[in-house]
């Protein structure tokens, strides 16, 4: 810092803001004005479509939102969709702590694994629309050959497409939280393990006891940013069903989406982004309140 003050720069020196300035410009540009204009239309009538002045109606946007069916059930499948985050994590914890041992191939195992997480949505959609096809997929012939005769529709079936599309977010997110589970591990001191293996320790009670509190804090960082980018998905659904069969993905960022590009009602958009919002703060608070009790750092 000396060495700083002698050639004149120091904490608050104006080229320091130069630096930060594109991001927050872009921040401004693309977050914080769309998100101020959206607090003002969501009390508007606005459309694309209008031809009058824009109206300010008040509320009436969020009584209709208590009486939309489709708007419910949009909530019920981000709900449903969001179950996605823990399952993701109760699959990759035994798959990096087994990945964490002296086993054959680690690397190529990890490389595959992660794999689905940085490949192109769109491709991933197709390989498993071909997956799940109702008749010639091989998910369903396999499921024929052990004896069920009549296999799921799987992305064609309204009772099962939003499960489909579970499975498939929870095969791309599995790597990712491998990864940073990987790394959580390693940083559990092998002392610890050691001394209670010594002291008569079964392996199931050192994973616990020892292990899982360790990583406590990876893994409701892990359930944070995994419930943010799930209430958020919309490219792997928009691709796979577009929100079908009938409203049966229907999630409520493609609902937002489908309502102010599609019935360019701009205004109604507005309101239920803002809903989404609402259960977003919602679902950290509840996980920001519950950490206390088992999160340990």
């Amino acid at each position: 810092m000396k060495k700083l003050r002698r050639t004149g720069i120091h904490d608050n020196h104006p080229v320091g803001y130069l630096f930060i300035a594109p991001s927050i410009l872009g921040i401004t540009l693309f977050y914080l004005v769309p998100a101020l204009m959206s607090l003002v239309m969501m009390f508007t009538d606005y459309s694309f479509m209008s031809k009058g002045d824009i109206q300010f109606i008040g509320l009436d946007n969020f009584r209709r939102l208590a009486g939309d069916a489709s708007f419910h059930n949009s909530v019920l499948m981000t709900l449903i969709f969001l179950l996605t985050v823990p399952v993701s994590l109760i699959v990759a914890f035994p798959i990096a702590y087994i990945l964490n041992q002296s086993v054959y191939w680690t690397k190529l195992l990890r490389t595959l694994f992660f794999l689905p997480y940085i490949m192109n949505g769109v491709a991933i959609a197709f390989v498993w629309m071909l997956l799940f096809h109702p008749s010639m997929g091989p998910i369903n012939g396999a499921l024929k050959m052990i004896g069920i005769e009549s296999p799921p529709g799987w992305l064609s079936g309204t009772d099962t497409a939003i499960y489909a599309v579970c499975i498939i977010q929870i095969w791309i997110m599995v790597g990712y939280n491998m990864i940073i589970y990987l790394a959580s591990l390693q940083e559990v001191p092998k002392e610890l393990l050691e001394a209670a293996t010594i002291d008569g320790a079964r392996l199931w009670h050192s994973i616990r006891y020892i292990t899982v509190p360790l990583v406590s804090p990876t893994t409701f960082l892990l359930l944070i940013t995994g419930f943010i980018s799930a209430i958020k998905t919309f490219g792997i659904i928009q691709a796979t069903t577009a929100g079908g069969p009938g409203e049966a993905t229907n999630v409520l960022s493609l609902y937002i989406y489908k309502t102010a590009f599609r019935y360019y009602e701009m205004g109604y958009a507005s309101a239920i982004s803002w809903m989404l919002f609402a259960i977003v703060m919602l679902v950290m608070l509840l996980n920001w309140a519950g950490q206390r009790r088992w999160v340990h750092y």
